[in-house]
This record gives structure tokens, C-alpha cells and sequence, in this order.
């Protein structure tokens, strides 16, 4: 007797492969946003630092 030629892929199979996708998008999702954030962070490191002599300088 010859097989049917429809694949036959159980609903636990297929929620598995869902979820890991799922796990995947949300893990490239958090490696871009750290990547966003590392390129963002020294701008503003620079912009945060006093300069020297300014408000707030121990030299009054």
C-alpha cells in the first residue's frame, strides 16, 4: 500500500517549532537593542562629563 503524500507534522511539533522561533526573534530582538544602546553610549558618556573647572569644582 503506498503512502499518502501529505506530510503529517503533529500540533506538539508544530507549537515547538513556534516557540523557538519566538525564543529566536526575542533573542536578535535584545542583541540589536544592546547594539543600538552600546553605538548610543559613548555619545552621551561625553556629553554627560562636567567640564573641568566648571559648576560645582572644588577650586571655591
Amino acid at each position: 500500500m503506498a503512502s499518502s503524500g501529505k506530510k503529517k507534522t503533529t500540533f506538539a511539533k508544530l507549537a515547538r517549532e513556534q516557540k523557538l522561533r519566538e525564543r529566536r526573534r526575542d533573542k536578535q530582538a535584545r542583541k540589536d537593542a544592546r547594539k543600538r544602546e552600546a553605538e548610543t553610549a559613548p555619545a552621551q558618556a561625553q556629553d554627560a562629563q562636567p567640564a573641568p573647572g566648571g559648576v560645582g569644582s572644588a577650586a571655591e
